[in-house]
């Protein structure tokens, strides 16, 4: 029995070279993007060839659009697996229930389609198999799904009546290097394009255009077959291919995205291109640009939509590329494939640093500890030089593009070498990366993900051991900081050993957005919700971006995390520091703008002179004269640095405090008094019997009490394959979640009213010793808990503090203290102390898998439901519609309802967040430690504070 081409390892038959990708010509092109009929069989030989002979009858075939997804449109449904293969491993073969989707097009050529020359047909994305016939006519067939594959079909074309027929395979050989951590979504998902080819038109081009930091000149040079010209108008420029020039030029960076527009033309075909003028080097044990070491502050980017999974149109690229510069990202590693080619023009265009990934993973051949690797195969090599070169050469004329990587998690092998050394001789003139590859023996770069934040100091110190070429090498984490619902935590202190050490060039969290697929109701759907037989749940939700594209607070705390410009001072002095922490721009196309807080009120506000510093400058300037009021309050100066003329676009912010938060008085002075069941003290009533707190000033409060369960985050619950401690599960397994209040004593003092509980799980030794008191000064309500832990505590505690329960009609709360978004002890950078006003509703945080969310940092007062309330110290404030318990059960927020309470909790301290989802826990210094605590609130009815 043959081999069917769908399991035969070879790349695939009948496809022209790889070339070099131009987004447009002069020769004539037609899109054969639109509706398609579409069949789709359970198996690749459910149905004959016949649909692709001239005068087949499609017309009761449903339609679909392409480039699309089937499994998007109504024909089967999505797999999500991180890294198993949703199939038996047994490479090359692919199971017998293999969709299938074939797909029919018919099209004329336009008017005016020229009748001489050759045409070609170019698909840029198909997964994972395709064969396609032209006229009834066999072309080929083809793998590599996220790779150009182009066919000359001039000899087929007719004027009118022409049938596209194209059948694709979900599963092949091929599939076996594409296990990416992302959903399966088989189908034509980029453009099928018809070009005409002239006479003597261009069949590829390589732009060399380096550029010499040391003379300010570029040198320029173009290969071209056939042979040409090359025009740069606006530098005087008109040369013929395979002769070079030098000039003076400015130069292309991430920071300073110059490009030259230029044209390339040969007897046949005229392409505009443009020219960016770099250089990419490992020098001094750095990487280099143009002579200066570079620092990633970068993203991994799949292409993903919720409603068309991996197919992008324009616009939502443009927009991926214009939320990363207003977040001050200034690279994209392509996770892990080569992006829509329409993706790297926007990186040139507005600046982004780019790693380009090979469509290679290998991932599931983990599990039988890389036995029958492809990648150590030689009967695979072929295949994965092709990924490598359809790479390449696709995208090499891209100035943004500064390092190739070999793929991602494909274990070691021999087929990596090759495809390195073919690289490496096809263009020598940028960096190889590959994980993997701990030695370095293929790489320019040394390259981990997710590393302790204690072991990231020790490779910037050089003391890390390991092979002594990787010691010499640079490096960068090329996936860190795991995005999955509430977090990460910990960014600032990797920021801080990225610019602590000149090695630690920076890296690329993981990742760019949540591939939530928009469902009819479930909002956005993970893993298991198509009813897969293997899956990862939301382990594909751990994006810096929701499904809508809307920035999470993880996406806001990294933008302030990498901030160009570092602002510091001494506000009490007047003092201001502004550092530049560009690589390459000075400051000059920023405006510095100051404000005065008083109370979290702004007050005055102006500009700042701030001198043109160039990269790592600093200077130390005075702030105005405070304004003469402020006195008995808590004062505070804001600098901003804005994109000039664009107020509304802030690149960085520091606050400077002047003066401290006044100690509020005391609230004592009153004496509880008993009668018909109750205890009344000040504002306050209370049950005689339990002590429980009943009202303050007419509103309702309901089951005040001691709490310290959250609902757990991914973070929290961590990876079954985490070394560490995962906090989630072992809160869970101790009974955190479901703590047992006892009453041991409600005690009324001249003075105070005394309620003494012990807080613990049911089965266990440890528990809490809390107590209550309670104090009025008459109008005001003074809470104090005290809480010792007894018997045997080996774990921090997720959260500590009161929760309570207000009138469900609670429409919102107005605070002073961190905002506006969300913060927790590691991930609290971009909470900028103010007043800030929310409804309840949007004090909520949707990640897609409901977890521990919404909390609020550093918070001085609180008013909410009628009540003023205030911290002694700060506290961290929650205010949601639902209880824990029932954010703890959700799997998706259509499963929370609001209910006739808003629970409100005041927190004395928080566990960190970290990133162990995927990555290291929370540090030693965010953890909450079980410890004795004392803390205060002050309760008072709103107006009468």
């Amino acid at each position: 029995m043959s081999t069917p081409y769908y399991e035969d390892v070879s790349p695939g038959s009948g496809s022209l070279a790889p070339r070099a990708h131009s987004a447009s010509s002069d020769a004539k092109s037609l899109s054969l993007n639109g509706s398609w009929r579409f069949r789709l069989s359970p198996t690749a030989d459910a149905e004959d060839e016949s649909f692709a002979a001239q005068g087949y009858d499609a017309g009761s075939w449903p339609e679909i659009t392409v480039p699309g997804h089937w499994v998007l449109q109504g024909h089967g449904a999505p797999i999500y697996t991180n890294h198993l293969y949703p199939f038996p491993v047994d490479p090359p073969r692919v199971p017998t229930e293999n969709p299938t989707g074939d797909h029919l097009r018919s099209f004329d050529l336009p008017a005016g389609w020229p009748v001489d020359g050759d045409a070609v047909l170019r698909f840029d994305g198909v997964e994972s198999c395709a064969r396609v016939w032209l006229n009834g006519e066999q072309i080929g067939e083809f793998k590599g799904s996220r790779l150009p594959h182009e066919f000359a079909v001039g000899a087929l074309l007719r004027p009118g009546g022409n049938v596209l027929a194209v059948r694709v395979h979900q599963w092949s050989s091929g599939s076996y290097l594409e296990d990416q951590d992302q959903w399966w979504l088989p189908g034509i998902f980029r453009d099928v394009t018809l070009q005409h080819r002239p006479e003597a038109a261009v069949r590829d081009f390589f732009v060399h255009s380096p550029y010499d930091h040391r003379t300010g000149e570029g040198t320029l040079s173009v290969a071209s077959d056939p042979a040409g010209r090359i025009t740069v108008p606006e530098l005087g420029i008109d040369l013929a291919t395979g002769e070079s020039t030098t000039l003076p030029v400015e130069p292309w960076t991430a920071e300073t995205p110059r490009l030259y527009d230029a044209e390339l033309a040969t007897g046949g075909e005229r392409i505009p291109l443009r020219i960016g003028f770099r250089t990419v080097a490992v020098e001094d044990g750095l990487i280099k640009v143009n002579g200066r070491r570079i620092l990633f502050r970068g993203v991994n980017r799949h292409e993903f939509h919720p409603e068309t999974g991996r197919t992008l149109d324009l616009d939502t690229m443009r927009r991926d590329v214009e939320l990363m510069k207003q977040h001050n990202i200034n690279a994209v590693r392509t996770s892990h494939y080569p992006p829509h080619p329409a993706f790297l023009d926007l990186c040139d265009e507005l600046g982004l640093w780019v790693i380009d990934e090979c469509d290679l993973e290998t991932h599931g051949f983990v599990e039988q500890e890389w036995r029958d690797n492809p990648v150590d195969d030689e009967r695979w090599t072929p295949a994965l030089i092709d990924r490598a070169a359809r790479m390449v050469e696709r995208d090499k004329n891209h100035p943004s593009v500064v390092i190739w990587s070999l793929g991602n998690e494909a274990g070691t092998g021999r087929g990596l070498t090759a495809m390195a050394e073919w690289i490496r001789d096809r263009d020598p003139d940028r960096l190889i990366h590959y994980e993997g590859d701990l030695d370095c023996r293929d790489t320019d770069v040394y390259s981990r993900m997710y590393t302790p934040h204690e072991e990231v100091d020790r490779i910037g110190r050089r003391q890390d051991g390991g092979a002594h070429r990787r010691r010499g090498l640079p490096f960068i984490l090329c996936e860190y900081g795991h995005a999955m619902g509430n977090g990460p935590g910990g960014l600032a202190e990797y920021q801080q050993l990225f610019e602590a050490h000149e090695r630690n060039q920076g890296g690329f969290i993981w990742e760019w957005i949540d591939h939530g697929i928009t469902h009819p109701t479930l909002g956005y759907a993970y893993g298991g919700d198509f009813g897969e037989e293997l899956h990862d749940s939301n382990f594909v939700c751990d994006g810096l971006l929701f499904p809508d594209r809307t920035p999470s607070p993880g996406l806001i705390e990294y933008k302030k995390v990498i901030e160009p410009v570092r602002i510091t001072g001494d506000g009490e002095a007047g003092t201001v520091r502004i550092t530049n922490l560009y690589d390459f721009s000075d400051l000059s196309h920023l405006t510095f703008e100051w404000s005065y807080q008083v109370d979290g009120e702004t007050i005055e506000a102006g500009t700042l002179a701030v001198p043109a510093l160039v990269p790592g400058e600093s200077a130390d300037l005075k702030l105005p004269s405070p304004p003469a009021s402020g006195h008995d309050a808590e004062t505070q100066w804001t600098v901003r640095a804005q994109l000039t003329g664009t107020p509304l676009h802030t690149v960085a912010w520091g606050q400077l405090p002047a003066t401290p938060r006044p100690t509020p008085p005391p609230a004592t002075g009153s004496s509880p008094h008993s009668g018909d069941g109750v205890i009344t003290l000040g504002p306050g009533t209370f049950d005689s019997r339990t002590g429980a707190l009943r009202t303050i000033g007419g509103t309702e409060v309901r089951s005040l009490l001691l709490d310290v369960w959250r609902a757990p985050t991914d973070n929290d619950n961590g990876a079954a394959w985490q070394p560490d401690l995962r906090f989630g599960p072992l809160w869970r397994a101790l009974g955190l979640h479901r703590m047992q209040h006892r009453l041991d004593a409600v005690e009324s003092t001249d003075d105070a009213l005394v309620v003494r509980t012990r807080v613990a799980p049911a089965g266990r030794e440890a528990g809490l010793a809390t107590s209550y008191r309670w104090t009025s000064d008459g109008t005001r309500l003074r809470l104090t808990v005290s809480v010792t832990p007894e018997g045997t505590w080996h774990l921090p505690l997720p959260r500590l503090g009161v929760r309570l329960g207000l009138p469900g009609e609670t429409g919102s709360a107005t605070w002073f203290g961190g905002g506006p978004g969300e913060a927790y002890p590691d991930t609290r950078a971009a909470s900028q102390i103010g007043r800030w006003t929310s409804t309840v509703d949007a004090l909520q945080t949707p990640y897609v898998r409901p977890q521990e969310n919404g909390a609020r940092a550093d918070v001085r007062w609180v008013e909410i439901g009628g009540l003023r309330v205030e911290g002694e110290p700060e506290f961290w404030f929650t205010a949601r519609r639902w209880t824990t318990e029932q954010l703890d059960a959700a799997t998706h927020p259509t499963d929370l309802a609001a209910g006739d309470t808003v629970w409100v909790n005041l927190d004395h301290a928080q566990q960190g967040i970290g990133s162990q989802s995927c990555g290291p826990g929370a540090l030693p210094q965010h953890q909450l430690s079980a410890a004795p605590a004392e803390f205060s609130f002050t309760f008072a009815p709103m107006g009468t504070a």
